[in-house]
C-alpha cells in the first residue's frame, strides 16, 4: 500500500484498527507497519486515543459506548476533515493528530464541567412543587369527616429532624440545605393526613408552586369538607394525587392568586 518512506495516514492507520481495509491492503498495511517504527508507533497512539476517548464520555455521561462504532467513527470524521483541509493531502500527520486530541479532550471536558454544573443547578436544589408518587404517595390516618372537622387544633404537627433526615435521603439530597425546602405533609393532618415518612416530602420554598400556596388549599379543602360540600376522601384523594391540579380547580386560576403567593 505504501513504501516505507511515505507511511501511512491517520486515517489509514483507524481503518486498519477497524478491520475496514480490503484483505490486500490489510496485508500491505500489515507489513508496512511491522517494518516501520513509525506508522507502529502511531498507530499504538492511535489505539491509545481511541481508548481514552471512550473513557471520557463513560466518566462524564455514564453511558457505555461501542469500541468501533462510537469513538473510531468520530475519529475517522475528524481526521478525514483534517486530510481534505492539509496542504498535503492528508499524509501522516504526526504533529497535528496530537493537537486534535488535545482539543477534543478540552472540549469534552469542557461539556462535563457544564453538565455538571447543570446538574448542581438542577439537583443540588430543586424547587420541587409536587411530590414523587413513588416515594410519596400520601397516607390518610382519619377517614370519617366527623373526627377530622372535631380536631381543635389543625396546625401541621413539626416533623421530628430525624424524619426529615430520612425524607431528604429518599429523595437523594441528603446534602440539601434544609433551610431552603419544608418537609410538608402530602395530606395535610388537618384533612386526615399521618406523619408517616410515605406522606412527607422536600417542598422548595422557591418554586412557585409552594408551601404557601399548598396551605390556602388545605384551608379551603377543609373548608369545604366540614362545611358538607366535598367528601373528605375525595379532598384527600385530590390533594394526594396532583395537589397542584386541585388549587387549580377549587380556585379557578392556572397560576397562584398573589395572596397566597410567598413575599418576596
Amino acid at each position: 500500500m505504501k513504501d516505507r518512506d511515505s507511511h501511512l495516514s491517520d486515517e489509514e492507520l483507524l481503518r486498519h484498527l477497524d478491520g475496514e481495509l480490503s484483505r490486500q491492503e490489510a496485508r500491505s498495511a500489515g507489513a508496512h507497519i511491522d517494518g516501520c517504527w513509525r506508522c507502529r508507533t502511531r498507530r499504538q497512539e492511535l489505539e491509545r486515543a481511541i481508548e481514552g476517548f471512550i473513557q471520557v464520555h463513560q466518566d462524564c455521561f455514564d453511558v457505555q459506548l461501542p469500541p468501533a462504532d462510537g469513538p473510531r467513527a468520530l475519529l475517522r470524521a475528524r481526521v478525514a476533515q483534517l486530510a481534505e483541509a492539509s496542504p498535503d493531502g492528508g499524509g501522516f500527520g504526526f504533529r497535528r493528530f496530537p493537537r486534535l486530541f488535545w482539543a477534543t479532550g478540552v472540549l469534552l471536558c469542557a461539556a462535563c464541567a457544564i453538565s455538571w454544573q447543570v446538574f448542581h443547578r438542577v439537583y443540588d436544589k430543586p424547587e420541587l412543587s409536587v411530590p414523587d408518587a413513588r416515594l410519596t404517595p400520601g397516607a390518610a390516618l382519619l377517614l370519617n369527616s366527623g373526627a377530622v372537622c372535631a380536631q381543635t387544633n389543625i396546625n401541621n404537627r413539626t416533623v421530628p429532624v430525624s424524619l426529615q433526615r430520612r425524607v431528604f435521603a429518599e429523595y437523594g439530597m441528603a446534602g440539601a440545605d434544609p433551610g431552603a425546602y419544608e418537609v410538608d405533609y402530602l395530606i395535610t393532618p388537618a384533612l386526615g393526613g399521618t406523619d408517616d415518612i410515605r406522606n412527607l416530602w422536600p417542598q422548595s420554598y422557591s418554586a412557585v408552586w409552594n408551601a404557601q400556596v399548598k396551605d390556602a388549599l388545605e384551608d379551603h379543602l377543609r373548608e369545604l369538607v366540614c362545611s358538607g360540600r366535598l367528601d373528605l376522601s375525595q379532598a384527600q384523594r385530590e390533594i394526594a394525587g396532583d395537589w397542584v391540579r386541585a388549587y387549580q380547580k377549587y380556585f379557578h386560576t392556572d397560576r397562584p392568586l398573589r395572596k397566597h403567593r410567598r413575599p418576596e
